[in-house]
């Protein structure tokens, strides 16, 4: 990360600051620590021609909080933020040490990512900018190229293989699938049964191993996602003119790089690939939510070809064909759309003992094999029989001790694991209510409404029953069904988070005395067909590299000292002696138990010391990046990680990148600092052009040559065509066109409400005008009025002449005044002639 920062520093070079010359013993210059922040601060700013910003997840550090193991594999953690706070506090030595942090953040990226996730993806996009910003501080002369050199930081770690029960269907399935499915409902072909093999005895035709084989919940479609299937596969059957199918340009979006100018110009991308994602993942609910995102598709494409292209004929076809096919589908009555096998979907949930019971609920299942450990599982898909007999198909949950493991594998209390077995179970079966919840939850609190006598499991990693490993979970909402992925659950969090211990295996007696690591992997018991095994086992054979080893055990307390040694320690060593017990237990092994007891105080004068337990403890470089036990860090920031995996998790914790913080002034207050660019999305497209060789002009034909632009040479520049550029240049002024359009049907809108206004308004004064003179004469008749009343209250029979004679000399004082303004402004008139 900091590399990146520092090249796009440099690539944006100051002009009113002189750049000075290499020094040649490596020394940092003002210049160099100011190429660090520019290239930090360019990577915060750079964006993809889609506007996406590459450097989002990798703006502060990975809390372990959340991701645990994430400094366990990765052993130098590096954030842009940890960048600029060096940069900022002048710790590095010299610009090579910068260098190396910069790449670092792209290293361990792909080191912890698997590749093609969204991280993995974006470690390679700013790399690529740090190296680019990096040539051009070795080219301006700010650095030397051997400083700009990329360390060598051991190669990226080849990812390790998916388990093979991973529980994420495919996001897309083959059409030939889908057919099998309508038509026949998977039929059965003629043939041995599974799990016969030629050469086979007959008592080795019911290999336990079955059992084993992953399986996915079945399909139980409702009426309204069959006609949503049907639909879907009725439009790719029709074909154009030339007998190519119409549907291929829908399949998926158009390429960013190819095609920038389809993001700037449509709001709503969608494409086939991500209606059927959203089909499978049952985000529609009702065939007319489903026809909204499909004319959607033909109506961007007709938006953005031209009428008399292929494509826009293609889009207004498909979408009458697409409208009528739902029309007769929705004609259909539900009964047509029943399953061959009589079942009837209830994705409503089914009422039993009282209680409602939906997919997604945590159950208890009878166990035939032991009823005191019924079999934990996730209810996947509700279901009414032929014979209205109703039933479930759940996904098992194993304990420890029905699988086979490490001998030294340790487990959290109450653990269990996620299997790839999807059974049917009767809805009679339910046994009671339970709940799982991911590791990274089960310390914090308690799922809200769950009655306190039900049974909470937490859940860690997947068990491959093929190979007998557990994966540990990087996703937890691939862990659960469709329905319930995007649902959160509330919580009533604990005072303070408990700290869990984990315990040796439950079966770890097991293990055979002779057993080796050369063995083979040793087989569970199992009995009933439709249970878990009996029992698994336990092996002694080599972990694999991705294995983490078991916790250490927790050191001994040293011998407590009878009273009368303790009482003879001075005061200040009672004081210093607990400070080093409470060290040691802050600083024990993440899996060990933190000691509950105060370490007594030793005296100094002993002649033979007692033991003591050799516990470290190193303080962090980095005193932010020290997380005490009652210690939180803020969650305001993306990990380094794919973000479907914290946006879609149960959890849904509101993970949002912190904005970085505007780089207003430099970090040297004396010295100016030029604005960072602004990025334009709408800024036009580079173009790039390719020269050929003589060799490779002379094999293009004359009349194919004819079509590009030439050089001086005459040898064509392989940029875009003409006939491209002139369409591209009609599309633009059609654009324009209608742009142009709308800006004068907007003025026009908006004077005729300007005039409508106005109108209004003189209206509105006119009526004022024509009223006031007569409110006045009313306002005049009322204080005359009102005047008369009083001097008849006052006065009585003496009130007219009362009021004449104070009318008169109210006259006779107005002509007095008005006598001495005239007076006294004749006077000032005088004075100032003279």
């Amino acid at each position: 990360m900091d590399q990146a920062e520092r090249e796009q520093s440099q690539a944006q070079p100051r002009p009113e600051e002189p750049v000075t010359s290499i020094e040649e013993d490596g020394a940092m210059t003002d210049d160099k620590w100011k190429a660090m922040m520019d290239v930090t601060m360019a990577i915060y700013d750079f964006r993809e021609p889609d506007g996406h910003d590459p450097s989002r997840l990798f703006h502060r550090s990975v809390n372990k909080r959340l991701v645990p193991d994430y400094q366990d594999i990765i052993k130098e953690p590096v954030a842009l933020s940890i960048l600029k706070q060096r940069i900022n506090k002048r710790e590095y030595k010299q610009f090579s040490d910068f260098v190396r942090d910069c790449a670092l953040i792209s290293h361990n990226a792909q080191t912890y990512n698997r590749p093609k996730s969204q991280a993995y993806e974006d470690a390679l996009v700013i790399k690529e900018v740090f190296h680019d910003q990096f040539k051009k501080l070795v080219a301006s002369g700010v650095i030397s190229a051997e400083e700009a050199k990329y360390p060598d930081l051991g190669e990226i770690p080849e990812a390790d293989p998916l388990p093979d029960d991973e529980d994420e269907e495919e996001e897309e399935e083959e059409d030939d699938e889908e057919d099998s499915e309508d038509e026949g409902r998977r039929r059965k072909k003629p043939g041995p049964k599974p799990g016969f093999k030629r050469g086979m005895k007959d008592s080795q035709k019911q290999e336990p191993d079955l059992r084993k084989k992953r399986g996915r919940p079945p399909r139980v479609d409702t009426p309204m996602e069959t006609r949503i299937k049907t639909i879907l596969k009725g439009i790719r059957k029709f074909k154009g003119p030339g007998g190519h199918l119409k549907i291929v340009h829908f399949e998926r979006l158009p390429d960013k790089a190819a095609y920038p100018d389809y993001y700037m110009e449509i709001k709503e991308p969608i494409a086939i690939d991500i209606i059927k994602r959203k089909a499978k993942r049952k985000k529609y609910n009702s065939v007319d939510h489903f026809m909204r995102d499909l004319d959607l598709m033909f109506d961007n494409a007709k938006a953005y070809n031209q009428s008399e292209s292929q494509i826009y004929r293609d889009a207004a076809d498909l979408q009458g064909d697409a409208r009528k096919l739902a029309e007769q589908e929705k004609k259909k009555p539900d009964s047509e759309y029943l399953m061959e096998d009589g079942r009837f979907p209830l994705p409503n949930g089914i009422l039993h003992r009282g209680e409602l019971w939906k997919v997604g609920d945590w159950v208890h299942i009878q166990n035939p094999n032991d009823v005191t450990k019924p079999i934990v599982a996730q209810i996947y898909r509700t279901w009414q029989d032929s014979e209205n007999e109703q039933w479930i198909n759940a996904c098992w949950y194993y304990r420890p001790e029905q699988t086979v493991h490490h001998f030294e594998k340790h487990f959290y209390p109450n653990e269990v694991v996620k299997t790839g077995q999807y059974r049917d179970h009767r809805i009679d079966e339910i046994v009671d209510r339970c709940f799982v919840m991911f590791f990274t939850r089960y310390s914090r609190g308690r799922p809200r409404d769950l009655a306190p006598d039900k049974e909470i499991y937490v859940c860690e990693a997947r068990y491959n029953e093929e190979k007998h490993k557990l994966n540990k979970i990087k996703t937890w909402a691939s862990c659960l069904p469709d329905e319930v992925r995007e649902k959160d659950y509330e919580m009533d969090l604990f005072d303070v988070p408990r700290k869990i211990k984990k315990v040796p295996s439950p079966i770890k007696h097991l293990l055979k005395d002779d057993a080796k690591e050369t063995d083979d992997l040793p087989r569970p018991t199992w009995g009933a067909d439709n249970a878990p095994p009996v029992v698994g086992a336990v092996h002694r054979r080599p972990r694999d590299e991705n294995e983490s080893p078991p916790p250490e055990p927790t050191p001994s307390p040293p011998p407590t000292l009878p009273p009368s040694a303790m009482a003879s320690a001075t005061p200040r060593q009672s004081m210093n002696q607990p400070l080093l017990g409470a060290t040691m237990v802050n600083s024990g092994n993440a899996g060990a138990a933190p000691l509950q007891t105060p370490i007594p105080a030793l005296p100094v004068a002993q002649t033979s010391p007692a033991p003591m337990p050799q516990a470290t403890f190193q303080p962090p470089m980095n005193p932010q990046m020290y997380q005490g036990p009652n210690q939180r860090r803020p969650s305001n920031f993306v990990p380094q990680t794919p973000t479907s995996v914290y946006q879609s998790t149960p959890a849904t914790h509101q993970y949002s990148a912190a904005q970085p913080t505007p780089y207003a002034a430099p970090y040297s207050t004396n010295r100016p600092h030029a604005a960072a660019p602004v990025y334009n999305p709408n800024a036009p497209r580079a173009v790039e052009v390719f020269h050929l060789s003589d060799a490779a002009n002379a094999a293009i034909p004359a009349d194919i040559r004819q079509q590009f632009h030439c050089d001086e040479r005459g040898h064509p520049e392989l940029a875009h065509s003409l006939k491209y550029l002139a369409r591209k240049e009609e599309r633009q002024k059609h654009v324009a066109e209608r742009k142009r359009k709308r800006e004068e049907e907007e003025k026009q809108r908006a004077d005729e409400e300007k005039r409508q206004r106005v109108s209004e308004e003189t209206v509105l004064e006119a009526r004022v005008e024509a009223l006031a003179p007569r409110a006045i004469e009313c306002m005049v008749k009322q204080v005359v009025t009102g005047t008369d009343e009083l001097y008849k209250m006052f006065y009585h029979n003496q009130a007219d002449s009362v009021r004449a004679a104070d009318l008169k000399s109210r006259e006779s004082r107005i002509l007095a005044d008005q006598l001495a303004r005239l007076t006294t402004s004749q006077i000032l008139t005088q004075s100032k002639k003279e």
